[in-house]
């Protein structure tokens, strides 16, 4: 058997194909927007083992439950929707009526939030936005806005910084998130 061999073929230059790669690279990395998870801004407590247990008078709780069906139970009364619960919220931490069945002040005001294993994230937040929604409401009027304009003060402004603390003055956010049932 004979092997033949092309002689005078041409060799296909092949050195500048690393600097197109490397360019094509640059180019990618340049034009492509890299998307970043916003997660919830939530400052979790501290371990455990090192946090006191205070006792809670069952008169400063607000419960809220959402089961596995994102069905809701507010102070211990079942409901299909969160239609009510920023106004209800708002009426339980101030009390300006200063009944028995509501918080005894809206420092020792509790807002509890529990839910279950399979609860969907959207049913959760939804919750979670209301409960945040009604703090801001009240921090917003003390200072003559709604919650929005409160919400989005900027900070780094020292006059709207000033709003924002006179706001929160003498009302923390105080919202307890449980782990969640089985």
């Amino acid at each position: 058997m004979k092997i033949t061999r092309k002689v005078n073929q041409e060799p296909v230059n092949t050195g500048s194909m690393a600097d197109i790669a490397f360019l094509l690279l640059i180019f990618f990395l340049v034009s492509t927007t890299i998307l970043q998870e916003k997660g919830l801004m939530i400052t979790l407590p501290p371990d455990q083992e090192k946090q006191p247990v205070m006792p809670v008078n069952d008169r400063n709780l607000f419960k809220i439950s959402i089961n596995s069906k994102n069905e809701f139970l507010i102070q211990d009364e079942p409901k299909q929707d969160l239609v009510g619960l920023r106004e209800e919220l708002r009426m339980f931490i101030l009390n300006p009526t200063e009944a028995s069945d509501l918080a005894e002040s809206p420092k020792k005001a509790i807002v509890s939030l529990k839910s279950n294993r399979g609860t969907d994230y959207a049913a959760f937040i939804a919750v979670l936005d209301e409960v945040k929604g009604a703090y801001y409401d009240i921090y917003g009027e003390r200072v003559g806005l709604s919650g929005d304009q409160y919400r989005h003060l900027d900070l780094d402004d020292s006059r709207q910084l000033a709003l924002y603390e006179r706001g929160k003055e003498g009302i923390p956010m105080n919202i307890s998130i449980a782990e969640p049932n089985k």
